[in-house]
C-alpha cells in the first residue's frame, strides 16, 4: 500500500567548523549526518511516544544532488517530506535550503525496524499517516 501526501518538517541546521573541509565548504559526508538527524527528528516530532519506543528507522539508500556549496556562517534549513511507504520501507525527500536557494537535495529510502527483534516491520497504516496524513 502506498499513501501519498506532502507534509513538510522544517529542521534548522547549524554548521560547525568541523563540518568544513580543506576546500572551505561543508564536506559532502556531513550531509548524510544531517539527513539522518533531520529524518529522525521528523519521526520524533510527528509520531506517538509509544511508537517511538517500539520502532526504529534504518537508512537503506541516499541519492544526493549537490547544487551549490555551503560555508561556515550560512543559515541552512532541512525540509523533510515523506514521499511514500511500501511494506517496511518509507521514502523521504530532504531539501537543504539557504534562504530561497536550494543547495542540496537528497532522496532516501528507510526501513522500519522492530526495536526488540531488530527485524524489518511492515509500516502500519496508522504509522504511515504520521508521515503521510490524508
Amino acid at each position: 500500500m502506498t499513501i501519498k501526501a506532502t507534509p513538510t518538517f522544517r529542521h534548522p541546521i547549524t554548521i560547525s567548523p568541523i563540518d568544513i573541509d580543506e576546500m572551505g565548504h561543508v564536506n559532502n559526508a556531513v550531509y548524510l549526518q544531517w539527513v539522518q538527524e533531520a529524518v529522525v527528528r521528523y519521526w520524533q516530532h510527528a509520531s506517538p511516544i509509544e511508537a517511538q519506543g517500539r520502532l526504529l528507522w534504518v537508512a537503506l539508500k541516499h541519492e544526493i544532488t549537490y547544487r551549490v556549496p555551503l560555508f561556515l556562517n550560512d543559515k541552512v534549513e532541512a525540509l523533510v517530506t515523506a514521499t511514500g511507504t511500501r511494506g517496511s520501507r518509507a521514502s523521504f525527500a530532504t531539501m537543504f535550503r539557504r534562504g530561497d536557494d536550494l543547495v542540496t537535495e537528497v532522496r532516501s529510502s528507510w526501513c522500519c525496524v522492530d526495536a526488540t527483534t531488530r527485524r524489518p516491520r511492515r509500516i502500519a497504516d496508522d504509522i504511515a499517516r504520521v508521515f503521510l496524513p490524508g
